[in-house]
C-alpha cells in the first residue's frame, strides 16, 4: 500500500459510517474556506508586504497543502490545484466584498465542523471529531480521490 493509499484509507476508515455523504461534501469546503479565511486575517508580518500584497498566512497555508498534495500524489495535487486556486480567489473577493472577513471565516468554520459532526450521524463522540480536525487536510484530496476512481483516472 503506497502512502497515498494509507492517507486515504485512514481517512476513509474514520469517515466509513458517515450518516450523509452530501453534509460531508458541504461541510469539508466550508471548514476549508473559514479556515483560510480566519488566517487570511490574521495580521501579517510587513516581510510579507513587502514581497506581496497577497501574501498572508491564508495563503501560505494554501501553498504548504499544496506542496503537501505533490508529495502524496502528483495527480491529485493537480486535481487540486485548480480548487486552490479557486479557494483563494474566492477569499480574495470575499475579503473585498464583506466588511469582516474574519466573522464570515469563523461562521463557515463553525458551520463546516457542526456539518462534520452531524455527517457522522448518532454515536459520533468528540474524540472522533478531533481526529477529523487532523485529518482536515487529507478530506479533499479524499473526495477528489473518490471522484478520480468514478471516472478511471489513476493516483
Amino acid at each position: 500500500m503506497t502512502d497515498t493509499e494509507r492517507w486515504l484509507a485512514e481517512y476513509g476508515d474514520n469517515h466509513s459510517r458517515t450518516g450523509n455523504r452530501v453534509l460531508h461534501w458541504i461541510a469539508v469546503p466550508l471548514f476549508i474556506f473559514g479556515t483560510v479565511g480566519l488566517l487570511w486575517s490574521l495580521p501579517i508580518p510587513d516581510a510579507f508586504l513587502k514581497i506581496s500584497p497577497l501574501l498572508n498566512w491564508g495563503i501560505t497555508f494554501l501553498m504548504a497543502a499544496e506542496v503537501y498534495y505533490f508529495i502524496i500524489s502528483i495527480s491529485l495535487a493537480l486535481g487540486m490545484l485548480p480548487l486552490v486556486v479557486a479557494t483563494a480567489t474566492l477569499i480574495v473577493l470575499l475579503s473585498t466584498a464583506v466588511t469582516s472577513l474574519l466573522w464570515l471565516s469563523i461562521a463557515m468554520l463553525t458551520l463546516g465542523i457542526a456539518g462534520l459532526y452531524l455527517a457522522k450521524g448518532s454515536g459520533r463522540d468528540i474524540h472522533g471529531l478531533a481526529r477529523d480536525m487532523q485529518l482536515i487536510m487529507i478530506a479533499p484530496i479524499w473526495l477528489l480521490a473518490r471522484l478520480y476512481r468514478r471516472t478511471g483516472i489513476p493516483y
